[in-house]
């Protein structure tokens, strides 16, 4: 079930700082993106019912790539306008877990994924941020200035 608040979807993604890196799942071979069809994105997904943000963020952190994590702060929020939606950012700290052992639902083959193409959880180092096409584009404009003026 997917969260509403406004009549807006609502999406929450965690920054997740570790081994010298960031946590980003590489999403490579997407049919369904015409724009992009490899990129990186932070971690995350929609609420489930009654979560609240912070639930929500923690909860598809370990879906996606096995690790616990804690919520530090919200960094950035998004209004989508054209999709309805608006994104919550986290950064979030390591607790414990061993990455790369989520099993979520992207993980499965479940033939609703087919046009998503695969999923590749990554430790990616702070200097090559800046390279990668990082979704969305927006949010990767102000992470980058932030890791710049060492503010994460």
């Amino acid at each position: 079930m997917v969260e509403k608040i406004n009549q807006l979807t609502v999406r929450v993604a965690g920054i997740v700082p570790m081994n010298g890196g960031f946590v980003l799942m590489h999403r490579k071979n997407v049919i369904r993106n015409k724009d992009y069809q490899e990129y990186y994105t932070f971690p995350g997904g929609h609420l489930e019912g009654g979560e609240t943000l912070e639930e929500g963020v923690i909860r598809e952190i370990k879906e996606e790539f096995g690790i616990h994590v804690k919520v530090v702060r919200k960094l950035y929020e998004l209004e989508n306008s054209r999709v309805n939606m608006k994104e919550y950012f986290f950064l979030c700290e390591y607790v414990d877990g061993e990455f790369g052992t989520g099993d979520g639902e992207e993980f499965s083959n479940n033939p609703e994924y087919k046009d998503s193409g695969e999923y590749i959880p990554e430790i990616v180092g702070r200097e090559k941020i800046s390279d990668l096409i990082l979704l969305p584009l927006e949010i990767k404009e102000k992470f980058v200035q932030d890791l710049q003026e060492r503010k994460i």
